[in-house]
């Protein structure tokens, strides 16, 4: 059986006209302020979720808040895990 010809297709290149060039503006570091938020939400509800744990039955507003003391020490836990993603 006779062997199938080969054809060698030339490398796509866009035409110069479609390549506009885009400005991409560079990110710098995040301000130290994000920074000292982020780590102080974490810790914030890393401290609620303690406080809550040894002296909640002693303090009124978690003592009406019951159960919703976990809701509250981990959604600001997770705020600051949140907010890492945009930090730089």
């Amino acid at each position: 059986m006779p062997k199938s010809k080969v054809r060698k297709k030339d490398v796509y290149t866009a035409p110069p006209d479609r390549r506009t060039p885009v400005k991409v503006r560079g990110a710098g570091p995040s301000h130290p302020v994000y920074i000292v938020v982020m780590l102080g939400m974490m810790l914030l509800g890393l401290a609620w979720l303690v406080v809550n744990y040894l002296a909640g039955q002693d303090i009124p507003v978690m003592q009406d808040l019951g159960p919703w003391n976990f809701a509250v020490g981990f959604a600001l836990m997770i705020t600051g895990l949140l907010m890492t993603m945009r930090w730089r």
